[in-house]
C-alpha cells in the first residue's frame, strides 16, 4: 500500500525550465547515488553519493559510508531495502553543502523496469522531489521483455552514436529506451528509464550529454567512490 501511494506521486514529464532547452541551459549540477555490496556479503554495503558540475562534469562533492542492510530482498520492492540509505546520503548533502544540491539524479538501477513499475529511481525521486533517471547496462526481463534474438537484432541495428529504440512491453507500455554507445570498440547499449520529473526523451538526451565513456559520468564516479569505500 505504501508503494502504491508513492507510485501515485511519480511525474513522468519534464517539470524544470532547463529540461526544455536543447542545450540544458540553467543546469549546473548533476548527481549520482549508488548502493554497492561487499562481495559475498549482502548485508554490508557502501552508500555513495557524488555531485558533478554541468556541463564540465567535474566532481564537486563526494560522500561514502558503510551501512548495514537488514531489510530482506523482495522482488519488486528493492527500493524499500536500499533507498533509506540513499535518502540519508542526500540529507547529509543538504545539511553540509546545501548549495551543491544537484538538479537531477542519475541512478544505476532500472526504475520503471521493475515488476511493480516503481523502482529505486522512482522511489528516490518522489521522496526527494527531484528529477531522477534510471540507467542500466543490462535488460531486466519483465512485462514480456526478453533478451531473445529479436532483441539482439534490434541492438545490432543500432549503427550510429545516439541511435535508440524503445523498450515496449507486452502491455503496450514503453518502459524505457535502449541507447547505442560506441566506446573503446564496444557497442554495448545502455538501458535508460524515467524515474521522476523527467520525460523519457529528455532522460536519453541528458544521459548522452553526461557520457565521457560508456557509462554516464555521475554513475561512473559514484561507483568508483563505492569501490574505494568498500576497500
Amino acid at each position: 500500500s505504501e508503494q502504491a501511494q508513492l507510485k501515485a506521486g511519480v511525474v513522468e514529464e519534464d517539470t524544470e525550465e532547463w529540461q526544455k532547452d536543447s542545450s540544458f541551459a540553467g543546469l549546473q549540477r548533476v548527481g549520482g547515488v549508488d548502493l554497492s555490496y561487499v562481495k559475498g556479503d549482502d548485508s554490508s554495503a557502501c552508500a555513495s553519493l557524488v555531485v558533478l558540475s554541468y556541463p564540465g562534469l567535474e566532481v564537486l562533492y563526494e560522500d561514502c559510508q558503510m551501512v548495514a542492510v537488514s531489510a530482506p530482498y523482495v522482488a519488486g520492492f528493492l527500493a524499500f531495502r536500499e533507498v533509506p540509505f540513499l535518502v540519508e546520503a542526500v540529507q547529509r548533502l543538504q545539511q553540509e553543502k546545501p548549495r551543491l544540491k544537484p538538479q537531477v539524479w542519475h541512478i544505476s538501477f532500472y526504475s520503471a523496469l521493475l515488476l511493480a513499475g516503481f523502482g529505486v529511481a522512482c522511489h528516490l525521486g518522489v521522496l526527494t522531489d527531484l528529477p531522477c533517471i534510471g540507467v542500466a547496462k543490462n535488460l531486466l526481463q519483465v512485462d514480456g521483455l526478453v533478451r531473445d534474438e529479436l532483441h539482439r537484432e534490434q541492438i545490432r541495428s543500432l549503427q550510429r552514436e545516439g541511435d535508440t529504440f524503445p523498450l515496449t512491453g507486452t502491455s503496450g507500455r514503453v518502459l524505457g529506451m535502449v541507447s547505442y554507445r560506441d566506446y573503446n570498440n564496444s557497442s554495448k547499449p545502455l538501458y535508460i528509464s524515467v524515474g521522476h520529473r523527467v520525460c523519457l526523451e529528455t532522460a536519453v538526451r541528458l544521459v548522452k550529454s553526461c557520457c565521457r565513456y560508456r557509462i554516464p559520468e555521475p554513475i561512473r564516479q559514484v561507483q568508483k567512490q563505492g569501490s574505494w569505500g568498500r576497500g
